[in-house]
């Protein structure tokens, strides 16, 4: 006869335990994260631990308790668990890259709806500046067959947790990585792009300190990072564009909190002959779009 399991020991008694830990450290989302974390310590989905009602395997608590002290000391929740979802895709993260945001869904959505208005062509050439994880230059390649991407970012170490993201998602053959501080070697172009995205880093430098700490002590600097006003990136991509951009091309740029005019002139200088901004589902204007043909 099989023993009674012991309370203290029951995975719901582990999640009221660690959410009450969670909470006590400041974070909102306590009983969620407590759930996601015994989720990924037992290596099963969130949805069955909530109808699990058996005891904690000693191995998965131990991982469970590191998790959960981890994520205390406001580690994010994506770093801990190596995975984040964006646009009904799984992406692996680790703290080499930006976690993938539920607002640059817009940015993604967008690119979209530019590609498939291409129809006739049998290619669409794609630029991202600064890809981090694959996110969105993963999400568009398996949403439209038709891309062809180049991919740029600084950091090889974000260039690779990119690479094995385009694998997992059986993309990597349309997607060319490329190390480089923004902008590809014009050398290695075949052609001009028909749309060049980014997500450029954009909070004010002042600024980068109050963030929340999951941001400011933990997630990569130079993904953050946008200079004295936060619009640097926007000045070397409105410098540079004219080089890499078809003439019928546009660009998709996502912009923070109360930038979009600012951006905006800056493309306005560059002579751009079409512009106008996306609002994420919040009503904040997340995406800046440009035409710059005659």
């Amino acid at each position: 006869m099989r023993p009674p399991i012991r309370v203290e020991h029951s995975v719901s008694f582990a999640i009221r335990a660690a959410a009450a830990a969670l909470t006590a450290a400041g974070i909102e989302s306590a009983r969620l994260d407590a759930e996601i974390l015994a989720a990924a310590a037992l290596e099963i989905a969130r949805a069955q631990v909530l109808i699990f009602a058996g005891h904690f395997p000693a191995a998965a608590q131990h991982r469970f308790e590191a998790f959960v002290a981890r994520r205390a000391t406001r580690e994010p929740l994506a770093y801990i668990t190596g995975r984040k979802e964006f646009f009904s895709l799984e992406f692996e993260v680790n703290p080499a890259v930006l976690i993938p945001r539920p607002e640059t869904e817009t940015l993604v959505a967008a690119a979209l709806e530019t590609l498939r208005r291409g129809k006739t062509r049998a290619v669409m050439r794609v630029l991202e500046l600064g890809i981090g994880s694959g996110a969105i230059a993963i999400a568009l390649a398996v949403n439209e067959p038709r891309v062809e991407i180049v991919a740029t970012d600084i950091s090889r170490a974000a260039l690779a947790v990119a690479a094995r993201n385009a694998v997992r998602h059986g993309v990597a053959d349309r997607i060319r990585f490329e190390p480089s501080d923004l902008w590809p070697a014009i050398g290695d172009m075949a052609a001009r792009f028909d749309l060049v995205v980014s997500n450029p880093p954009y909070i004010v430098r002042s600024e980068l300190a109050a963030l929340a700490p999951e941001i400011a002590e933990y997630e990569p600097l130079i993904a953050l990072d946008g200079g004295a006003d936060g619009l640097d990136f926007y000045r070397r991509i409105a410098a540079e564009l004219h080089s890499y951009l078809s003439s019928d091309g546009q660009l998709l740029v996502e912009v923070g909190a109360d930038q979009a005019a600012a951006i905006i002139s800056i493309f306005e200088d560059r002579s751009a002959t079409a512009l106008s901004t996306i609002k994420d589902l919040a009503g904040h204007q997340r995406v800046v779009a440009a035409s710059f043909g005659g």
